[in-house]
């Protein structure tokens, strides 16, 4: 009779001591069913994207396609970051822009530094421009048309009028 009542007594503990454990599973099973079912479907859609991409790779050998590249152009020391670029170009831009009363030698210096790194950038972005070939006015409708282009490609550059957002699209 004792090894009964020793036992009864360890799963009334037992029963006790689960009490918060089992309403916090009642009041919170929808929650934990929840992040149960997303954890899977999360899981699943990674599953399925490996093997879609995987499938992909193997219809267009793209390893055939990406053996020709040279990624140590990337890695060289004379090649300048795109965010440096933006930077200077902004900089630049925004004392183009707001530069009245200089002299025209630093205007066209200033223009000369913004144009160089406009073609820095498109080359970083493979984008084709055409700013050294061309003079005046066709030059500036060249430079509004890669300033376009690169705001489409993600880089915020100053505006043609001061206090105004760039909004090419």
């Amino acid at each position: 009779m004792g090894v009964g009542r020793a036992l009864m007594l360890a799963l009334a503990f037992l029963a006790v001591a689960s009490l918060p454990a089992a309403l916090a599973l009642l009041f919170c099973y929808d929650e934990i069913l929840d992040r149960v079912v997303c954890g899977w479907s999360e899981w699943r859609d990674r599953r399925r994207e490996k093997r879609t991409i995987a499938r992909l790779d193997r219809a267009i050998e793209a390893d055939a396609l990406t053996r020709d590249i040279d990624l140590s152009q990337f890695d060289r020391t004379d090649r300048r970051p795109l965010e440096q670029l933006a930077a200077d170009l902004r900089r630049l831009g925004g004392q183009r822009l707001g530069g009245t009363g200089r002299s025209m030698v630093w205007h066209g210096a200033l223009l000369q530094a913004y144009d160089d790194r406009l073609r820095l950038a498109c080359r970083a972005l493979g984008i084709t421009e055409h700013l050294r070939e061309l003079e005046g006015v066709d030059q500036e409708i060249e430079r509004v048309r890669v300033e376009g282009v690169l705001h489409a490609a993600g880089l915020t550059l100053p505006a043609a009028r001061a206090g105004h957002r760039q909004r090419h699209r």
